[in-house]
């Protein structure tokens, strides 16, 4: 059933060939036995999950449950086989269009694709702060990565996201700060076993899903092996700090990344622009060396005269 996404649509070529080599080497008749489930009538058909849709008074964190439920239903990809290319320099608006694909094809998904998912599915929620956390744990010998997409609402954090297990993806927004956040995670990670090795934190995402900026996926990078516990934590509500500096001077979301651009390209156009009045009006002092201008001096003659 893997050979087809939820809508009974067969994936793409390669994966096809990718998908045939593997079955081939596991099961001999493994081809024909997947032509033959392919081509019964009598299958029942697989739900597909909703993308959730939302009333204007529907309170945030309730949003976010129902988000956490989509990308639950979608289900972890166990096949071995990756079904979304997500390339982390590619701008947002190309990552919001493989999000659209992701809700089309229903396929399964990894921790990486739930929180292009995620940040898809909570664009419209301007009151929220996004962010891409993620670990590095150590395990009988081997290291693990995930991800998570962190959210601060209202002065609380939580996270969003997927993962085989079920107390390292979803957090409702109930931390008071980025510490706590961070350590509830760390402590799920213990009982698996893991030992948290790095952190590292992204900076908000914008909420405008045509900006041509790339996520920024590790502003800081914290290594607990170099840190001692209040090291990290004040390293951890640094960034938290940082991230509110940037969202309080108008650098965060959301972001006039296409507006900047134009304006670059055409100053004329860009006076209108608050950016641009804003980088005149920073030249400024360097203009009093400049002489006074000619048009200027017959008002100043005649308030002199006047006086």
């Amino acid at each position: 059933p893997f050979f087809v996404n939820r809508g009974g649509l067969p994936v793409d070529e390669p994966t096809w060939e990718r998908m045939w080599r593997h079955v081939g080497r596991i099961h001999p008749e493994g081809e024909r036995v997947a032509q033959r489930i392919r081509g019964a009538a009598d299958l029942p058909k697989i739900p597909i999950p909703s993308v959730p849709a939302f009333q204007p008074s529907t309170p945030i964190p309730e949003r976010l449950e129902a988000i956490q439920r989509y990308i639950r239903e979608l289900q972890y990809n166990h096949t071995g086989t990756q079904f979304f290319e997500i390339k982390k320099s590619r701008p947002l608006t190309g990552l919001m269009d493989l999000a659209k694909e992701m809700t089309k094809e229903a396929l399964p998904i990894k921790c990486l694709e739930a929180v292009i998912l995620g940040i898809y599915l909570t664009n419209n929620m301007t009151t929220l702060d996004r962010f891409p956390i993620s670990f590095k744990t150590h395990f009988s010998g081997n290291y693990f990565r995930h991800i998570v997409l962190g959210v601060n609402f209202g002065g609380r954090y939580g996270a969003l996201g997927i993962s085989r297990r079920e107390e390292l993806m979803y957090k409702a927004p109930v931390f008071r700060t980025l510490s706590e956040l961070i350590f509830d995670f760390e402590e799920a990670y213990r009982r698996c076993w893991h030992t948290l090795k790095k952190v590292k934190l992204g900076h908000c995402v914008s909420h405008d899903p045509h900006s041509v900026e790339q996520i920024e996926w590790k502003h800081s990078i914290l290594d607990l092996d170099k840190l001692t516990r209040e090291d990290f934590r004040k390293e951890l509500e640094r960034h938290a700090r940082d991230m509110r500096l940037k969202i309080g001077k108008g650098t965060g979301p959301p972001s006039p990344t296409k507006d900047r651009k134009k304006d670059v390209s055409s100053p004329q156009r860009g006076q209108a622009s608050p950016h641009r009045r804003n980088s005149r009006g920073d030249r400024r002092p360097s203009g009093e060396k400049k002489p006074a201008d000619s048009k200027a001096m017959p008002d100043l003659n005649g308030y002199q005269i006047r006086v």
